[in-house]
C-alpha cells in the first residue's frame, strides 16, 4: 500500500512539473487563451425565454457592502429585457454574466436618486456598440428623465463621436448614439404594452422624491411588481395586488441604529442615517404589504445596510418569519423565473 502511495505522489509530482513548464511555453498560453474566449463568447445564461423572469443585477442601497451593485433588476418577458433601475456596479454585473444586450429594449428608472442612475453610461456602451440597436435607447422615468439623459449625453457626447469615428458605422452607429427619454405620466400609467407584455408604473412615497415610482410586469398571466424605494405605500398594495412576485426595498432601522451609536463622532454620517429613516420601508413593513396585497412570493431588495455575512443577514430579517413564510433574501444573481401556463415559482440563481 505504501509503495502505491508513493507512485500516486510520483505521477502526481510529474505532472505537476510539466504543466508547469508546458504553461510557460507560449504556443500553449495561447491556445488556452483561444480557448477560454471561444467559451466565453459562446456562453449565456438561460434566462428561461419562454417565461416572465426576473434576475436582481444590484441589491444594495448607497450604503456599501463588497459583493454587491446599487439598485437594478433585469425583467424578462419572453425573450425581450427591461432593466430597471441601473446603479453603480449594475452593468459590469450584466456583462460578466454575458446576459445579450441586443434583447434589452428600454431602461425604466423608479426615481432619478444617483444609485438607480449611476451606471447608465455603461449600459448604453453595451446595447450601442457592435449591436442590433436601430434607435437611440429608450428611457423611461419620472419627470426630470429628460434632464438626465440629456447630462449624459453632453458628457459622453465625445466618447460616442471618438469611437464613431474609429470604428464607423457599423459598430458605432452615431446616429442611434444616445438616449430617447419618454417621461411617465401618471394619468396614463400604462408605459408599455405590446408582445403580451403590460408595464403599468404607479407612485410611490420617497419625499422629498417626487414622484418616485413602482411598476408592475403583466405577461401572459404572470405578474412581476417592483416596488422601487418607498416607505410603507397603500398605492403600492394596490397595484401589487395578486400579484405572482413582488421585488420590496427594505431598511433595517434597528441596524441603523446601532451604527449610529458606533458612528456618533461623525456627524454628517449620522444625520444621513437618520434622515433615511424617513423614506424606507423596514422588513416587517414590506412583509405586511406583500401579506395584504395576496403576492405568492417575496423577494427583498434594496438593502440597506445590504448584509455582509450570515449574521448580519440574520439580524437584518429579525421578526419577518413571524409576518410571512414566502420570502427571499436577494443578493446580486438572485432570479426568480415565473413559467407560462403554470403557478410555478422557481427561485434560484444566474448562472
Amino acid at each position: 500500500m505504501l509503495k502505491f502511495v508513493k507512485y500516486v505522489v510520483a505521477i502526481a509530482v510529474v505532472l505537476f512539473i510539466l504543466v508547469s513548464v508546458l504553461s510557460r511555453l507560449p504556443a500553449v498560453q495561447d491556445r488556452l487563451m483561444f480557448r477560454i474566449i471561444e467559451n466565453l463568447g459562446s456562453s449565456v445564461p438561460d434566462l428561461r425565454d419562454d417565461s416572465l423572469s426576473a434576475v436582481v443585477c444590484g441589491s444594495r442601497s448607497p450604503l456599501p457592502s463588497p459583493g454587491r451593485a446599487q439598485s437594478c433588476i433585469l425583467v424578462n418577458a419572453g425573450g425581450n429585457y427591461y432593466v430597471v433601475d441601473i446603479g453603480d456596479g449594475s452593468a459590469t454585473n450584466l456583462n460578466n454574466w454575458r446576459v445579450d444586450a441586443n434583447k434589452i429594449q428600454a431602461t425604466l428608472f423608479t426615481h432619478l436618486h444617483s444609485d438607480h442612475i449611476s451606471d447608465l453610461a455603461d449600459l448604453h456602451l453595451q446595447t450601442w456598440i457592435n449591436s442590433k440597436r436601430t434607435a437611440p435607447l429608450d428611457v423611461y422615468g419620472p419627470e426630470g428623465v429628460e434632464l438626465v439623459t440629456k447630462g449624459f449625453e453632453d458628457a459622453y457626447q465625445l466618447d460616442y463621436q471618438f469611437r464613431h469615428d474609429h470604428h464607423g458605422d457599423r459598430v458605432a452607429p452615431i446616429e442611434i448614439a444616445g438616449f430617447n427619454p419618454l417621461p411617465i405620466n401618471l394619468a396614463n400609467p400604462v408605459i408599455i404594452d405590446k408582445d403580451g407584455l403590460r408595464v403599468t408604473a404607479f407612485r410611490v412615497p420617497h419625499d422629498p422624491v417626487k414622484p418616485a415610482l413602482g411598476y408592475r410586469f403583466d405577461y401572459k398571466g404572470r405578474s412581476i411588481v417592483i416596488s422601487g424605494d418607498t416607505s410603507y405605500s397603500e398605492n403600492l398594495i394596490q397595484n401589487a395586488r395578486d400579484a405572482d412576485v413582488l421585488f420590496h426595498e427594505a431598511q433595517a432601522n434597528h441596524q441603523l441604529a446601532i451604527m449610529k451609536k458606533a458612528l456618533a463622532n461623525n456627524e454628517g454620517l449620522v444625520k444621513i442615517l437618520n434622515d433615511i429613516e424617513t423614506y424606507h420601508a423596514t422588513p416587517l413593513e414590506a412583509a405586511e404589504s406583500a401579506n395584504l396585497a395576496n403576492v405568492k412570493h417575496l423577494i427583498f431588495y434594496h438593502l440597506t445596510p445590504a448584509p455582509r455575512n450570515a449574521l448580519m443577514e440574520r439580524m437584518f430579517f429579525r421578526g419577518v418569519n413571524n409576518v410571512r413564510k414566502d420570502w427571499t433574501a436577494a443578493k446580486d444573481g438572485t432570479m426568480v423565473v415565473l413559467p407560462l401556463g403554470s403557478d410555478e415559482i422557481i427561485v434560484t440563481k444566474i448562472n
